[in-house]
């Protein structure tokens, strides 16, 4: 039997900031502050651990690119550094899937800012 109960194990962490990976054309900086921190929610309430890594009692984090269309429907991602585990980077898909889509983008953001970089971690306690 694993020394971490079920209920204490999940600490997933969405890390406070999503970086934008361009802000040409800038939009609103209330309205984007307020959307990232809408995306942020959305991903840590979904956010699980899978029993394979709760099993191996692994921890990672792992940084993503997403592409979000003006629905906020996640169009594409990209790994852009790995947990190290494999276990914990085929969470990533599955996580984006349960979360697409997100809430819908501010009018005025540029197609630039509807790519961004997700940090996301997953830590025993």
């Amino acid at each position: 039997m694993s020394k971490f109960s079920v209920k204490s194990v999940v600490s997933v962490v969405v890390a406070s900031f999503i970086a934008f990976t361009s802000i040409a054309g800038i939009a609103n900086a209330a309205d984007l502050s307020g959307w990232q921190s809408e995306v942020k929610q959305t991903i840590a309430k979904k956010q699980t651990y899978s029993r394979a890594a709760l099993r191996k009692e692994v921890e990672g984090k792992v940084r993503v690119e997403i592409n979000v269309d003006r629905e906020g429907n996640i169009v594409a991602h990209s790994i852009k550094s790995s947990s190290g585990h494999d276990v914990l980077d085929r969470e990533v898909p599955k996580l984006l899937k349960r979360v697409s889509p997100l809430p819908t983008p501010p009018a005025d953001a540029s197609d630039s800012q509807l790519s961004m970089v997700v940090p996301l971690a997953w830590a025993l306690q």
